[in-house]
């Protein structure tokens, strides 16, 4: 068989193994991706590359690696979903880097973080002052979370007893020229209200709209046709 052709037939098997087996694993992989997760990643993506392309070998054992590594990952997320005391060694824990404005340095020398790390994470979250920070967590994913002391805390509205709209998420209704009926539905609205809206813009076809967009909190239609006046 052509070697082009083997090639290819292999990419596709690895495509889509990798596809189902990133949906079994679910999200954890990227919204808590620690080191030993990065490391997992790489080595997955590096067996099912191999499968598409070494042609010295038979493609069956590439594969057995893949279910059996992305198999490991699912037992080991498994397990430390039902113990903490596992969850704990398997994944780590947040360390506490800054206690009360006293910077911890056993703590980093345990987990081998350098005082350089923690100033330029601090300046990544904005903050260029240890004297405004109350407290500071490194996260087992590495990033760096920062409480700062009451006074050095912004201001928000309930601070200032100021009443403010309530803020709700944006819900598409037309996208590239097509009504979204069911997300109509979710926001309480009908084709009727939807038509009347448009008209009130000057619009007499959905099709002419490339976005529609409506908050329920503020109850606001954010609409972008596709010939717009520069």
């Amino acid at each position: 068989m052509n070697e082009a052709l083997v090639v290819f037939v292999r990419s596709i098997i690895g495509f889509f193994t990798l596809l189902v087996f990133a949906r079994i694993l679910g999200k954890q992989q990227i919204s808590q991706l620690t080191f030993f997760d990065y490391v997992l990643g790489i080595t997955i993506g590096s067996i099912a590359a191999t499968l598409s392309v070494d042609l010295s070998s038979r493609a069956w054992p590439h594969w057995i690696g893949l279910i059996t590594w992305t198999a490991i990952v699912f037992i080991l997320q498994w397990i430390s979903l039902k113990s903490s005391y596992a969850a704990k060694y398997l994944t780590g824990q947040p360390t506490v880097v800054i206690k009360d404005g006293q910077i911890m340095e056993e703590a980093m020398k345990t987990i081998r973080y350098t005082i350089s790390d923690l100033l330029e994470q601090l300046r990544d979250k904005g903050v260029f002052d240890l004297t405004q920070v109350q407290s500071a967590v490194l996260e087992t994913n590495g990033q760096l979370s920062v409480l700062l002391k009451p006074e050095f805390q912004p201001v928000i509205n309930k601070d200032l007893n100021i009443s403010s709209e309530t803020i709700g998420l944006n819900t598409l209704l037309i996208i590239n020229g097509k009504v979204l009926t069911d997300n109509l539905k979710q926001v309480g609205a009908d084709r009727f209200w939807l038509d009347a809206q448009l008209k009130m813009q000057g619009i007499n076809n959905p099709s002419e709209v490339f976005l529609a967009v409506f908050n329920p909190g503020s109850g606001t239609l954010y609409i972008d046709k596709y010939k717009d006046n520069m």
